[in-house]
């Protein structure tokens, strides 16, 4: 790490505290390391004596505000297999969020008002991407609009040919957030993960992902509640796990049974990691941490 950052890092990571304390959210902090994970078959867990580390601190955050802790927030370490690259680490900074009672409009709202805080507060020697997030207008597009202008498939022909995530990241992606950040919205019901279906709409899900010069930031929706139907997705994932020649970890049982406490509510995920790289106006993951498995 180019050790100037280390400073500008720690004042990030401050101003994100101040931003959820004083709107009252309750820091949390729960187990890194678990008997079993949310399955999900684009991300391959690190397994620690049987157990597994956390990817998110989704399961065990969603189970708390299921518990009545209606506004909480975490900064924590997160792990993930075979996931290297000039944007990605393998042990990575997650800031996850929950909030009862808001659906992911309010919390795209929420969102861009803690990174225009967050840039407003920081000094960084590269001021573009702090531009970027003080604008006032943000860009909010669906998917099948992103398609429509960026890709050279409609979604529909994306998902037939199981081709969306390829198109996505080669086509779509790089056009997103230039100029001012983007809300990419509304993804196809198949991609919903664990957002809820869009009220009127059942063709899409309620979920969203934020770009800001091309950089995937964070990643968000309105909350699943019905736990059928999300046991159903957890069902699908594991048979896509099992696919790919991977043995599924056990089904979230608690996770599951403690859904069903819970109310209208949204979530979201951001990188930290990325976040710094954005505001620090660096080029790769690894100048903004302290060290990479590469130094260990």
């Amino acid at each position: 790490m180019a050790y100037s950052f280390l400073s500008r890092r720690a004042e990030i990571i401050q101003s994100i505290r101040t931003f959820f304390i004083n709107r009252g959210y309750l820091e949390v902090d729960t187990p890194i390391r678990l008997p079993c994970l949310i399955p999900e078959a684009h991300i391959e867990p690190e397994q620690s004596s049987g157990w597994f580390l956390q990817t998110s601190p989704e399961m065990c955050m969603k189970r708390l505000l299921a518990a009545g802790h209606n506004e909480i927030f975490q900064i924590c370490r997160c792990f993930r297999k075979n996931e290297r690259g000039s944007r990605h680490l393998p042990e990575f900074t997650m800031l996850e969020w929950y909030r009862a009672g808001i659906d992911y409009v309010e919390l795209m709202a929420e969102c861009a008002d803690l990174l225009r805080f967050v840039a407003a507060r920081v000094d960084c020697p590269d001021r573009s991407g702090a531009a970027l997030l003080c604008k006032a207008d943000w860009e909010y597009l669906t998917v099948h609009r992103a398609f429509d202008l960026y890709a050279p498939v409609s979604v529909d022909q994306a998902l037939a040919g199981d081709l969306f995530d390829e198109i996505l990241v080669r086509d779509v992606e790089p056009k997103l957030g230039k100029g001012r950040p983007t809300f990419l919205h509304d993804y196809p019901a198949a991609l919903g993960s664990l957002a809820r279906l869009k009220k009127g709409d059942n063709r899409v899900a309620e979920r969203f992902e934020l770009y800001v010069d091309g950089l995937e930031l964070a990643n968000g929706f309105s909350e699943l509640t019905e736990v059928g139907e999300q046991q159903q997705r957890f069902v699908k994932e594991r048979a896509l796990i099992e696919g790919q020649g991977r043995q599924p970890g056990p089904m979230p049982d608690r996770f599951l049974a403690d859904l069903g406490e819970l109310q209208s509510a949204a979530g979201i995920a951001l990188g930290v990691d990325r976040l710094v790289m954005l505001l620090c106006g660096a080029r790769s993951i690894d100048e903004v941490v302290a060290f990479t498995p590469e130094t260990l």
